[in-house]
């Protein structure tokens, strides 16, 4: 690798890391990058996997470290969530780099409309507080984005914020509970990639140090800051989330 790759990666690791702790999105930034330096679309997708499990796992000690520890409260998602990325993550170490590239845009743009309307509700959450999801509906919901988290991963946090934001969890016990589940999605994820021969390993190790600065950040950041901080991070992601759907960038 070129200095300046490795650069770009640290740097862009280190910004998707903030990003993903704090709200989620931080992938639409890593995985391009990867396509930059010349990986292919579905192994950039595998080695971006081994970047977000090492700041889930920062991200998760530093969280424990303030204070905020959610083991227990993760727990119960984790078993659809996980058979939802395993199906996942062998539907997307299947499809041709092509098919890939495009499955991921229309995924974002589905994935844009309901967080949009999300971040407008979390708003007026104070007055109106999130009702309890039916744990049938739940389930569904939580298998889905397991699925996609195995195909696709940018933008999962959002997903995940929001629903368990709608379960009842403040912005910051929802983002460690985050940590969390999507690290063990991660986790039983990469097995599929290494299989399929999908990670490029040292960029995968570049990026992973890049993670890993800015999910101690982001946690740190994120108990400190309070939802007001989180909001704003959300806000971010979204836009950034908008422009990249549109073009803009």
């Amino acid at each position: 690798m070129a200095p300046f790759e490795i650069l770009i990666l640290l740097v862009g690791g280190l910004i998707a890391g903030v990003v993903n702790t704090l709200a989620g999105g931080g992938s639409l930034l890593t995985v391009p990058l990867l396509v930059l330096i010349g990986l292919p679309g579905t192994v950039a997708n595998g080695t971006n996997r081994i970047g977000i499990l090492v700041q889930c796992l920062v991200a998760t000690g530093n969280f424990r470290s303030e204070g905020v520890s959610e083991f227990r409260n993760a727990i119960p998602v984790l078993i659809p969530l996980c058979i939802g990325s395993i199906a996942g993550a062998m539907l997307s170490a299947r499809l041709e780099d092509s098919t890939f590239e495009r499955v991921f845009g229309v995924a974002m743009l589905v994935l844009l409309i309901p967080t949009l309307r999300q971040a407008v509700q979390s708003k007026q959450a104070g007055s109106h507080p999130p009702t309890q999801l039916p744990p049938l509906l739940a389930g569904f919901l939580f298998f889905g984005i397991g699925v996609y988290a195995g195909a696709i991963q940018a933008g999962v946090g959002l997903f995940l914020l929001f629903a368990l934001h709608r379960a009842g969890y403040d912005l910051v016990r929802a983002n460690a509970i985050k940590m969390i589940v999507v690290g063990t999605l991660t986790a039983v994820a990469i097995p599929v990639f290494v299989w399929e021969n999908q990670i490029a390993w040292l960029p995968a190790a570049v990026l992973a140090c890049g993670f890993s600065l800015g999910g101690a950040l982001g946690a740190r950041v994120a108990v400190r800051g309070g939802e007001r901080v989180i909001r704003a991070f959300l806000a971010i992601a979204i836009v950034a989330l908008a422009g990249k759907m549109l073009g803009g960038y």
